[in-house]
């Protein structure tokens, strides 16, 4: 045999017994890690039903539980039902000093828990939550870890359907204010105490999408409760959303300002278009009606009025007013025939009188009586021009009128409207922009 062959043959021995002693030494270090478990959580050692003391292991002061989160996903934010459904990984730290362990030189950083019933664990509840449930696809989403200075670090991935009062008045020009309310369920402030973790306590999803709504910004603060049990300790998260005002401009604001245009294609019609003009302002005014009430059917019902309804309802009536404005000109337009008929037969009788007197009076007498008709007229002092009835001269019948005017009025009106309406409620937006 050659030497570089029983050199190789030697090597290849060392390797087995190198894996072979690190194989031990993991085996023999997974069974220190169970005998630590043993050691500080068996039987008639450590008691999950007692509350933890207080800093340096002092029984009147209560137990301080440092919380933070990661928001992962907002899915839905529902103004029906007035709640937003959050996705978060939700952390709680606290001391134990019965759970402090040797951690072998350092080799031992933590030790793993995946069954929370085996330590003590604080009450913390979720005050505004409505729905909600862990996550135990494939494993259950949970684990807890046990520091070699009595820390615990308990983790756990939640969904919760949350409640979020909100105010309308703005809608859909408005700013919402969510929040997340977490609190002790049983253990009052002189118990147990809950505080934000110190650095950055909530940390958001870089990515995070909503489809009507933007998270502008989050603030955590306390919400401490007092009762006729006592006080109780609550921290929350409030959440500020604005919503995307761009969806509302194209599905609601501008079909609406569309409609309302179309019902003052009436004014240019012809008087004597009674099917066209009648159905034209029909149809824009029960359009307007469906939009009005698919816009509320997605709303819940309120006691004060929105954004949302003073504008369709402004449309709604200047719709309204079109078609009311074609019942005064149709009107208007069967008095001007009555009178135009009367003016007639006012005329006839005239030329038949004067056709009797001519016969009666010499040619002497019918000049003497010009000459008078003359002179009077002469003598009348004369009037300044109005531009407005000047023009309005033009149209000789009243329905004729009715139409031009409307024609600038309703237009004119509209703007005014517009103008007073985003300055107002933009206005109003930027005042009520408070944190």
């Amino acid at each position: 045999m050659g030497t570089g062959h029983f050199f190789w043959v030697i090597f290849y021995f060392a390797s087995l017994c190198s894996a072979s002693l690190a194989n031990n030494a993991k085996i023999n270090f997974r069974e220190k890690e169970k005998k630590v478990l043993d050691q500080i959580l068996g039987a008639g050692k450590y008691d999950a039903r007692i509350r933890p003391s207080g800093i340096n292991g002092t029984e009147n002061l209560p137990t301080y539980v440092y919380v933070n989160m990661f928001l992962r996903s907002i899915s839905k934010i529902d103004d029906y039902k007035m709640e937003y459904s959050v996705q978060l990984t939700f952390r709680e730290q606290w001391t134990d000093e019965r759970l402090k362990f040797d951690d072998i030189q350092g080799r031992l950083k933590y030790l793993t828990l995946t069954e929370a019933n085996r330590v003590w664990m604080p009450d913390l509840f979720f005050s505004n939550e409505k729905e909600g449930h862990f996550h135990n696809i494939i494993m259950p989403n949970v684990y807890i870890r046990i520091f070699p200075n009595g820390s615990v670090l308990y983790s756990i991935r939640i969904s919760l359907t949350l409640a979020c009062p909100m105010n309308l008045k703005l809608y859909p020009l408005d700013r919402q204010i969510c929040s997340l309310r977490m609190a002790s369920y049983g253990w009052t402030t002189n118990d147990l105490v809950f505080l934000w973790k110190e650095g950055d306590p909530v940390q958001v999803v870089k990515n995070l999408h909503l489809p009507r709504f933007t998270l502008e910004k989050f603030l955590t603060d306390y919400c401490n409760s007092k009762t006729n049990t006592g006080e109780y300790s609550c921290l929350k998260v409030d959440l500020l959303f604005k919503r995307e005002f761009s969806y509302y401009l194209i599905q609601i604001y501008i079909p609406c300002c569309m409609l309302v245009i179309v019902s003052w294609v009436s004014f240019w019609l012809d008087q004597g278009a009674v099917p066209a003009r009648v159905s034209l302002g029909v149809t824009t005014l029960l359009t307007m009606a469906t939009q009005t009430s698919g816009i509320n059917a997605s709303l819940p019902p309120v006691s004060y009025t929105k954004a949302i309804d003073v504008w369709t309802g402004v449309c709604l009536t200047f719709v309204f007013g079109a078609l009311l404005e074609f019942a005064l000109v149709n009107y208007a337009s069967r008095s001007d025939m009555h009178k135009e008929n009367m003016k007639k037969k006012r005329r006839d009788l005239e030329q038949a009188s004067i056709d009797a007197a001519s016969d009666l009076l010499d040619t002497d007498s019918n000049a003497t009586f010009a000459m008078l008709r003359q002179c009077e007229v002469h003598m009348q002092a004369p009037k300044r021009p109005n531009c407005c009835k000047t023009w309005l001269s033009k149209f000789p019948t009243r329905s004729k009128r009715i139409d031009v005017i409307s024609r600038i009025t309703f237009p004119l009106v509209f703007a005014l409207f517009n103008l007073v309406y985003w300055s107002t409620y933009l206005f109003r937006e930027e005042e009520d922009e408070t944190f």
